[in-house]
C-alpha cells in the first residue's frame, strides 16, 4: 500500500514557493542547492527549510546540498503537479476571467477546461477556446468530465448553491472566492479567499503604522519643547 504523507499545513504552503524557485534554476542550468540557497532566496530560515523537505523524505548531502531536478520530482509528485489537475470555473465575470487568463497555472499542473455562468449573454460564447455553459448543465458535465477541482467566482448569494452543485457532481476540492461561508461534506477539501479581509488587514496595518508614526511625532514634539 502507498504510504500517505501527513504534512503540517505551514509546510505544505511553503512546497509551492520551493517548487517555484527550483524551476527558476532549473531554468538557469543550476543543478545544485543548499538549503541556505533556498532559504535565502524566500527569506526562510535554512533549518525550516531542511525540516520541510525531510518531510517526504528528500535529504541533501552534507556540504553539497539537493539535486535540483531530484527535488522537483519529488515535490511535483508530493503537490499533484506531475498530473495535470483539471478544474471548472463558476462565474465568468471579471475576476472569474482573471483567473482563468492567470498564466501561472500550468506550471502548478492546473487546466481550466470548463465554464459556467447564468448569464445569456455569456452563456455560449468562449473563452481560450472553451464553451461557457449555463449552470444548470453543471453536475452533467462535471460527471462525464469526472472533474475534481470547481472555483467559485459568483456573488455570495449564489455560492452554496453552486457548491451543492459541485458536490453533487463529485467534485472533491472547492476554491472558493465568493465572501461567504460554504457547507460542504466532511470529505470536500475547500479553500477560501476572501479578497475583503485580506484588504481591510491591508488597510488595517497601515492605519496602525500611521498612528505610531503619528505618536511618535507628538513624543518628540512634547520632548522638545
Amino acid at each position: 500500500m502507498e504510504r500517505v504523507i501527513s504534512i503540517p499545513k505551514p509546510t505544505l504552503e511553503r512546497l509551492p514557493l520551493y517548487y517555484r524557485r527550483l524551476l527558476q534554476w532549473r531554468e538557469e542550468k543550476v543543478s545544485i542547492v543548499s538549503s541556505a540557497d533556498i532559504g535565502k532566496n524566500l527569506g526562510i530560515d535554512s533549518a525550516q527549510v531542511r525540516r520541510d523537505l525531510t518531510y517526504f523524505g528528500a535529504v541533501g548531502r552534507p556540504g553539497i546540498g539537493y539535486k535540483v531536478e531530484e527535488l522537483i520530482s519529488y515535490l511535483g509528485e508530493l503537490l499533484g503537479i506531475n498530473n495535470v489537475n483539471e478544474a471548472i470555473i463558476v462565474g465568468v465575470g471579471n475576476l472569474g476571467r482573471a483567473i482563468c487568463s492567470y498564466p501561472g497555472f500550468a506550471p502548478y499542473g492546473l487546466s481550466i477546461v470548463a465554464f459556467f455562468d447564468i448569464d445569456p449573454q455569456i452563456v455560449g460564447t468562449k473563452i481560450r477556446g472553451h464553451e461557457v455553459f449555463h449552470v444548470n448543465d453543471l453536475i452533467h458535465i462535471v460527471k462525464r468530465l469526472k472533474i475534481q477541482i470547481g472555483i467559485i467566482t459568483v456573488p455570495a448569494r449564489e455560492a452554496q448553491k453552486v457548491a451543492d452543485q459541485m458536490v453533487a457532481g463529485g467534485i472533491r476540492a472547492i476554491w472558493n472566492f465568493a465572501p461567504t461561508r460554504l457547507h460542504v461534506p466532511e470529505e470536500v477539501i475547500i479553500r477560501s479567499e476572501d479578497l475583503a479581509v485580506g484588504l481591510a488587514t491591508l488597510s488595517h496595518y497601515l492605519v496602525r503604522e500611521d498612528l505610531s508614526e503619528r505618536a511618535e511625532g507628538l513624543d518628540r514634539g512634547i520632548s522638545g519643547s
